[in-house]
């Protein structure tokens, strides 16, 4: 294995323990409750490793929440179309502020659309129980409040001499 897939995975690694210890961590916004910590390492997986390893990242950390019962199965098409979009975006674009508009499009917006199948199917929620937008406001809620935090994170960050080699 080379240098740089060592580095990548290590990296991907301890993104993927952030999120799973940073879940135990939220605060109420209105009638949801913000988790920032898995947008937090979306847009990190995002700009420094790409959409591919965001998307693997996300759904280890769901996978290892909801085995350790901090998660719900809600975790995973949030994380997921949101660490898929974002890491696309900064892939072609390398702009931050459009990344942070995809975490938070991918996360509230289809993440919240792909829930209710899930709600409906393997959580044994009644469709009379929830609308098909049910989940888009929380997640928004819960999307918004860690892209915000990541992007002044990696805006400080990206001129570091520290961190400017694992930049993607």
């Amino acid at each position: 294995m080379n240098n740089t897939k060592l580095k990548k995975l290590v990296l991907a690694s301890f993104l993927v323990a952030l999120a799973v210890v940073g879940s135990t961590f939220s605060f109420p916004v209105f009638f949801s409750r913000c988790a920032p910590a898995q947008h937090i390492v979306n847009m990190f997986a995002a700009v420094t490793l790409g959409p591919f390893y965001g998307i693997v990242i996300a759904f280890v950390a769901s996978l290892i929440r909801n085995m350790a019962g901090l998660g719900s199965l809600m975790a995973f098409p949030g994380s997921m179309f949101g660490a898929l979009l974002c890491g696309i975006i900064y892939k072609k674009t390398k702009n931050l502020s459009l990344t942070a508009c995809g975490e938070i499009f991918g996360t509230s917006i289809l993440g919240g659309l792909a829930a209710y199948p899930v709600a409906v199917l393997l959580m044994g929620k009644s469709a009379a129980d929830i609308a098909f937008y049910t989940y888009i406001l929380p997640f928004f809620a819960s999307t918004a409040g860690g892209t915000i935090i990541a992007c002044v994170i990696l805006a400080r960050l990206k001129d570091s001499k520290f961190v400017k080699e694992i930049y993607n």
